[in-house]
């Protein structure tokens, strides 16, 4: 079976994968090409990240009508409620979508090994290194994004203590399904256990939310905003297609439009709306939302491929240093190609940005199958371990968005729920999701193809990386507690401490890859 696996690797070096005539190069110069490759990679993914960031934004804003009675006027009260709940967007839509291209390389790894009963290294050794990568380096970001002095904490401690109940118990699992229950073996059975745990977790954060009996801790809740991200922040990013755009959009006074829903609603939220007049301008009403949302999107998805070929904005004609205009045009000359692919995604303000969200996550399948192709060649011509590249390289990589995802939160929420709660939800995705469905699907091939479980080639180098993930992310939990219970806030506070920790997160992060690249390398 090493065999087969070793011969195919032979055959993949001697292919060529970039361009014909690249096997004629030296190993050297075909790792180096590869490499500039990889980045370009991560470079497209970044880009497609921050329209998929608009798209959840958008997701979350939405707003229902929701009508009652005055039972003291007898008049009817439309009220708009958030569609999603806080924390269930958080996890389901903040922490998934962000780990998706983690989540996609370790899918596309497990399907290419479909016939084989070991499984691939790429998938399991990204998502180790990429829970790493978000434990220390983003967290590392996020402390030091709050504005000079500011501080933010976490307002629902509740639910933060039961998303890191979920993450570390993610990685306990996964030891104990390496080393005690089946050691070097993943039967059917663990793999749909895995994968049922992410249900556990999004119904027990729920019940955390809404404080149920005997399923709930018992802690106060903070004060939190309404929205995903407040308002105030919103408006200095929305997209600036929409003062080109705005002779077509309705004007801002005492009622706001919400662009997303197509619903217009007072700053209190609700209004007294007679019952009469609902009836009468329902069809003119329906009529003018309908052509304004459709002249709006057309003329944004028509900007954006504008955009994506325009390499100097007329703001940038208006700077005066040279140098500095002219490295933007050739950055912008560089990711040319990436904005004008991703100009196909709709824009977010069509079905309330759900198409967006997924035209989003189809281009990060596919950067992510490019990237798995990538790593196999640069393994193959410089004969690193998969798994130390994989905790590297591709796990900064992929781990891009759950960066840009909780940097954003953190500068622009007023509090350090969503900035944390992405990172250590992400981390549970990882393994619930990310190493369970891929291992569901070599397990169910091997159980009904070969009557085989699935085998785990170095469970003992990936278990000795969760050792140290869990030594090392326990000094990381600790010293949050304690700049909770010193400072009062987890992110941000007097400069000097906030780059301190941010260091001292990094320093752990370095730790953990060196110990874990040794580790499988052969050297400890």
């Amino acid at each position: 079976m090493s065999n087969t696996t070793m011969g195919s690797t032979t055959r993949s070096c001697d292919a060529y994968l970039l361009f014909n005539g690249e096997t004629l190069l030296p190993n050297g110069v075909r790792a180096f090409l590869c490499t500039v490759a990889l980045a370009y990679c991560f470079i497209g993914l970044s880009a497609i990240t921050a329209r998929f960031f608009k798209s959840m934004e958008s997701i979350t804003n939405h707003s229902r009508e929701v009508v009652t009675v005055d039972t003291e006027t007898n008049t009817p009260i439309v009220k708009h409620e958030k569609v999603w709940n806080y924390t269930i967007a958080d996890i389901a839509l903040l922490a998934f979508g962000t780990s998706f291209p983690q989540i996609s390389l370790a899918t596309i790894d497990a399907i290419r090994n479909l016939g084989q009963l070991t499984a691939g290294g790429l998938g399991p050794g990204t998502l180790v290194g990429s829970a790493a990568f978000d434990l220390f380096p983003i967290h590392a970001v996020c402390v030091v994004m709050p504005r000079a002095g500011s501080m933010k904490k976490i307002s629902d401690l509740g639910v933060w203590l039961v998303e890191l109940f979920w993450s570390f118990w993610a990685y306990i699992w996964l030891y104990i399904i390496l080393e005690v229950w089946t050691p070097n073996v993943i039967t059917l059975w663990e793999a749909l256990l895995t994968v049922l745990q992410y249900g556990l977790l999004l119904v027990h954060a729920y019940a955390q939310d809404k404080r149920w009996p005997y399923v709930s801790i018992p802690l106060v809740r903070g004060e939190r905003p309404e929205d995903w991200v407040p308002a105030e922040d919103t408006s200095l990013h929305h997209d600036k297609n929409c003062d080109e755009n705005s002779d077509i959009l309705p004007s801002e006074n005492d009622d706001v439009v919400d662009i997303f829903s197509i619903h217009s609603y007072s700053n209190a939220g609700y209004h007294h709306v007679p019952e009469k007049d609902i009836e009468e301008s329902s069809k003119t009403t329906l009529v003018v939302k309908n052509t304004q949302e459709d002249i709006y999107w057309l003329s944004v998805w028509r900007q954006q491929f504008v955009d994506a070929v325009m390499l100097e904005s007329p703001e940038l004609k208006k700077m005066d240093p040279v140098c500095l205009r002219f490295i933007i045009i050739c950055w912008n000359s560089i990711i040319a190609p990436w904005k004008l692919l991703f100009a196909f995604v709709p824009p977010y303000q069509i079905a309330h940005g759900w198409i967006a969200f997924i035209f989003s996550l189809i281009f990060i399948s596919g950067i992510a199958y490019g990237v798995t192709n990538i790593t196999d060649q640069i393994s193959c011509v410089t004969g690193l371990n998969p798994y130390v590249i994989a905790f590297t390289a591709l796990a900064a990589g992929t781990s891009w968005p759950d960066l840009v995802a909780s940097k954003i939160a953190a500068e622009r929420q007023v509090t350090a729920d969503s900035a944390i709660a992405n990172i250590t939800c992400s981390n549970s995705v990882n393994i619930y999701v990310g190493i369970g469905v891929p291992w569901l699907i070599n397990t169910v091939y091997n159980f009904f193809a070969y009557q085989e479980p699935l085998y785990i080639d170095n469970a003992a180098g990936l278990s000795f990386s969760l050792l140290v993930f869990f030594a090392t992310s326990f000094g990381c939990i600790t010293v949050l507690v304690l700049r909770r219970i010193v400072f009062g806030a987890e992110l941000g506070g007097p400069r000097l401490w906030a780059w301190a920790t941010s260091a001292y997160f990094m320093v752990l992060w370095v730790v953990f890859v060196l110990l874990s690249s040794l580790r499988v390398s052969g050297v400890i």
